[in-house]
């Protein structure tokens, strides 16, 4: 799991945190990656120090853009963050990942719906498929690894109370049991 891609919607550390504190389950081979951008979470920016969406950056389906928000980079995986998840990613070969994102408060219906739906169902949000979104985390490993499921969980905004990162914590562990 990856608790914070944007450096101005970490809210999933929280549950990152939870996670890594927990009691070791058997039946699961964890990875949490709390932030996987530290110096845009460090300046509250979407972006890393480079301006660089990294949530645009990755190869599969990248496309040009200009400089602001959502910039892209000047070319796919050009970060080095981008190029680290990457290898982990194939190094690991997860058969889930969900990446953490704020504020829409819903599950991403972008890949498995089945496992997405249980999610959704666990954390009671609602199930929405997101479009137009390109050069994404998500879509390069649901490419690269077509037997993976990675997936978008978008928590609401603010800071997620204890109460609710456990629930989200507890769900990871549910989804790999049910």
């Amino acid at each position: 799991m990856v608790g914070c891609i944007h450096g101005d919607e970490c809210a999933g550390v929280r549950i990152a945190r939870r996670l890594r504190s927990g009691r070791p389950r058997p039946f699961l081979d964890l990875w949490i990656l709390p932030s996987l951008n530290p110096d845009g979470r460090d300046a509250h920016t979407r972006q890393n120090e480079r301006g660089v969406d990294l949530n645009r950056n990755f190869p599969y389906r990248w496309r040009r853009g200009p400089r602001g928000r959502y910039y892209p980079g000047r070319r796919p995986a050009s970060e080095r963050e981008t190029r680290i998840a990457m290898r982990l990613i194939e190094r690991i070969e997860p058969d889930i990942t969900i990446w953490f994102h704020q504020p829409l408060a819903l599950v991403d219906a972008s890949g498995d719906l089945t496992i997405e739906r249980r999610y959704a169902r666990l954390v009671g949000l609602p199930l929405v498929h997101l479009e137009g979104l390109h050069g994404t985390a998500t879509s390069w490993q649901n490419h690269v690894l077509g037997r993976t499921d990675a997936f978008v969980v978008e928590l609401p905004g603010g800071v997620t109370p204890p109460r609710r990162a456990r629930r989200f914590a507890n769900a990871v562990y549910r989804l790999v049991r049910e």
